[in-house]
C-alpha cells in the first residue's frame, strides 16, 4: 500500500490481500496468490490500478457505506 499510494508506484501488487483474494474470486479470476500473481503479469507495468478496483468491487461492507 506504501508503494501504490506514498511511492507512486503503479505496479505495486498484493496477491496476498485478503480482500483482494475475495474480489478476484468473486471476479471469477484465481484466488491463490500464485495464480493471482501469474493472471495479473498481464497487466503490469499498472497492477496497482487493478488492485484499486478489486478493492473496489469487493464484497465487504465499507464499500457499501455512503459517500
Amino acid at each position: 500500500v506504501i508503494a501504490m499510494r506514498a511511492l507512486g508506484d503503479p505496479d505495486a501488487f498484493l496477491p496476498t490481500d485478503l480482500g483482494i483474494r475475495r474480489a478476484a474470486a468473486e471476479l471469477g479470476l484465481p484466488a491463490t496468490p500464485a495464480a493471482l500473481t501469474a493472471r495479473a503479469a498481464a497487466w503490469q507495468p499498472w497492477r496497482a490500478y487493478a488492485v484499486q478496483y478489486l478493492w473496489a468491487t469487493d464484497s465487504h461492507p465499507i464499500n457499501f457505506l455512503p459517500v
